[in-house]
């Protein structure tokens, strides 16, 4: 039996009572679990399966098999404050989806640490630090998942960039910038010394948050789409990532084009 901080992702119906979930936890990674009886009007486990919701999970664990038993869940928070906010909770959501999909199934604290820390700053910010915090919290992620860009040296061939020499060539599928040389024939982006100084604020939080107006609030949703559908999605769908970006919430209804 062990007992671990908690954050469910995801939740399915399962027989006529039960439920399946995963949940990113402190101590074991991602995992699979079976809540028996949590759809029962009685059950023990209440409105604690709640998407996002964070606690203390006790789980016992199997020995041939990935899926294990929640024996309990004592829910330290629900967020309602994501769940009223569309916004948030659509980068609430992207942030489970690279937790579910791409977390290790082993001990990660700093992973889980920073999970956990990324909805806790996002639930309260105010409405118009959402969408520049989201690019931080995804990207953050994304560096504490082990796939951060490199920002400062050639992808490629490791040499340094000087940012002040020009724009600079940033290549998703190569991992981040490129020199010169590495650059030609590759297709690229081409960022500002500007523009690299506000990547590096997103993905490494360092500094405030840069200042971004609409349209470089766009280019950069782009940019973290093509780098983390080359190097996480593996040609997977990635739904809440997908609706994120279309914003259809805000009657911007427009499709997601492949990279």
């Amino acid at each position: 039996m062990v007992s671990t901080p908690a954050t469910v992702l995801s939740t399915i119906p399962y027989g006529e009572t039960s439920r399946i979930a995963r949940l990113a936890t402190r101590d074991l990674g991602v995992v699979s679990i079976i809540a028996k009886g949590a759809r029962r009007p009685k059950s023990p486990f209440g409105a604690a399966l709640q998407s996002l919701s964070d606690g203390v999970a006790t789980i016992r664990l199997a020995r041939h098999s990935d899926l294990h038993w929640l024996t309990a869940f004592d829910v330290a928070r629900v967020p309602v404050a994501l769940a009223a906010d569309m916004g948030k909770y659509a980068i609430a959501s992207v942030l489970g989806e690279l937790m579910v999909r791409f977390a290790p199934h082993e001990s990660r604290p700093e992973t889980y640490d920073f999970f956990r820390h990324s909805l806790d700053v996002l639930e309260p910010a105010p409405p118009i630090a959402v969408e520049v915090l989201g690019l931080r919290m995804i990207w953050g992620l994304v560096r504490a998942l082990g796939f951060a860009p490199s920002l400062a040296r050639c992808a490629r061939d490791g040499t340094p960039i000087d940012p002040a020499a020009g724009p600079i060539a940033f290549s998703a599928s190569h991992g981040g910038v490129l020199c010169g040389t590495c650059a030609r024939a590759q297709e690229t982006s081409r960022l500002s010394a500007q523009d690299l100084a506000d990547l590096d604020a997103l993905v490494f939080g360092r500094d405030d948050l840069p200042a971004l107006d609409d349209r470089y609030l766009a280019a950069h949703r782009r940019l973290l789409d093509r780098y983390v559908r080359y190097h996480l999605g593996d040609g997977a769908v990635l739904p809440a990532l997908g609706f994120w970006l279309a914003r259809e919430w805000i009657g911007e209804a427009k499709p997601v084009a492949a990279p």
